[in-house]
C-alpha cells in the first residue's frame, strides 16, 4: 500500500473508534434522556441524587421540571445550554473532577434567577420597585436557595461565593 493509502486508513479507523467510543458513552450515559424533560435525567449521575430527591420532596415538584428553571425557554437558549452542560457534565464526571458537593455555575445561577422571575413575574411586579421588581441587586435565589429542592447548601448561591 502506498503511503496515502495507509493514511486514510489510520485516519478512518481512528474516526470509527472515536464514533464507536463516542456512541457506546452516550449509550452507556443515557444521553438521549438529556434532550427530554425528564426530572429523572438529572439523577443519571450520582452527584445529583441529593439535588433530584430534594426536588421531588420540594414545593415546585407538581409545577416545575430540572429544565423549567434550570435550561431558558428560548429554542436556541435551550439546546446551547442543554449541549454545554451535557458536554461539561459528561467531562468532569468522567474525569472525577467535578465539586463535591456540587456547585452551580454562574451561567445556571444567571438561568435560574431569570426563570424565577419570568414564572413569578406578577409577584415580583407587586413587590414594587425599587426593592424588587426590575432590580438586578435583589437576587430572588440568594433568599430562596431551598425552594426549588430543598437544597442542603450545595447549590446556593451564596456558598458558591
Amino acid at each position: 500500500m502506498r503511503r496515502a493509502q495507509i493514511a486514510v486508513v489510520a485516519a478512518a479507523i481512528l474516526v470509527g473508534l472515536a464514533a464507536g467510543l463516542g456512541a457506546y458513552t452516550f449509550g452507556y450515559a443515557r444521553g438521549w434522556s438529556y434532550v427530554t424533560d425528564d426530572p429523572s435525567a438529572c439523577a443519571n449521575c450520582h452527584v445529583m441524587h441529593e439535588q433530584h430527591d430534594g426536588w421531588i420532596k420540594g414545593s415546585h415538584r407538581s409545577v416545575a421540571t430540572c429544565n423549567d428553571c434550570h435550561v431558558p425557554h428560548d429554542f436556541f437558549g435551550r439546546w446551547y445550554v442543554k449541549a454545554r452542560n451535557g458536554f461539561w457534565h459528561s467531562y468532569y464526571f468522567t474525569t472525577g473532577t467535578f465539586h463535591e458537593p456540587i456547585r452551580a455555575t454562574p451561567l445556571s445561577r444567571r438561568i435560574a434567577e431569570a426563570n424565577c422571575r419570568r414564572c413569578h413575574e406578577a409577584v415580583v411586579q407587586a413587590m414594587g420597585t425599587p426593592s424588587h421588581a426590575g432590580s438586578d441587586e435583589i437576587s430572588c435565589i440568594r433568599c430562596h436557595s431551598s425552594v426549588g429542592h430543598m437544597e442542603l447548601g450545595a447549590t446556593s448561591v451564596a456558598a458558591g461565593r
